[in-house]
């Protein structure tokens, strides 16, 4: 696989999207691969993809101590890079494995409370 080939699904068994049929996302293939058949054109798009989603980055991080959604508009610009970088999509899905998985311990946690406080005292 060179640089300039996309990301398929069967790259990334591990990676399941429910909005994969959707016709959005046929025309975002159909995009793609029309955006392949030309090379300067694919790097100008990965440039200002990349612009963009820096841009979109430091502006969550200069929000981020404002009252505000900062750390969400850090994530949507590690989004918006994670669709032409692998390294920014691979730290996406490792944040979005966190954040599930502390949501989980706080789920956990709650329901032992609530256990210990139903269970009747001897």
């Amino acid at each position: 696989m060179s640089l300039h080939e996309p990301l398929h699904e069967a790259d990334h068994p591990a990676h399941h999207h429910r909005l994969r049929n959707t016709r959005i996302a046929r025309r975002a293939r159909l995009f793609r691969a029309r955006l392949n058949l030309y090379p300067r054109l694919r790097t100008a798009y990965k440039v200002a993809i990349g612009i963009i989603g820096f841009a979109v980055v430091i502006a969550g991080i200069i929000l981020i101590p404002l009252p505000g959604p900062g750390w969400l508009v850090v994530f949507l610009g590690l989004a918006i890079l994670g669709t032409e970088f692998p390294a920014a999509h691979r730290l996406n899905m490792w944040v979005q494995r966190k954040v599930r998985g502390a949501i989980a311990w706080f789920q956990a946690r709650r329901a032992r409370r609530r256990a210990r406080k139903a269970a009747p005292t001897p």
